[in-house]
């Protein structure tokens, strides 16, 4: 299973969205800090979630890095953007 799948899994499981996008961006960082040369070390997610109602953005951040605390062992950026559902 790759990191996008896993990401994709864990963040279905914790917060049934609405809509979710993975973006494995590692391609883009290529050769600079951080790239592990898996092509598995970048990341960008789009999530909309009725679980994120009245959280503040810091909240919801903590709750995905906490969904995600074994992939974040061997992700070096993960950007995440929230969408109003």
């Amino acid at each position: 299973m790759t990191m996008e799948q896993k990401i994709i899994q864990k963040l279905e499981a914790a917060f049934q969205p609405e809509s979710l996008n993975v973006i494995n961006e590692s391609h883009l960082h290529a050769g600079h800090a951080g790239d592990d040369g898996s092509g598995q070390s970048h990341f960008k997610v789009e999530i909309s979630a009725g679980a994120f109602a009245g959280m503040a953005t810091v909240a919801r951040q903590r709750a995905v890095y906490k969904a995600l605390a074994e992939e974040m062992a061997f992700i070096h950026a993960l950007s995440i953007q929230f969408t109003d559902s």
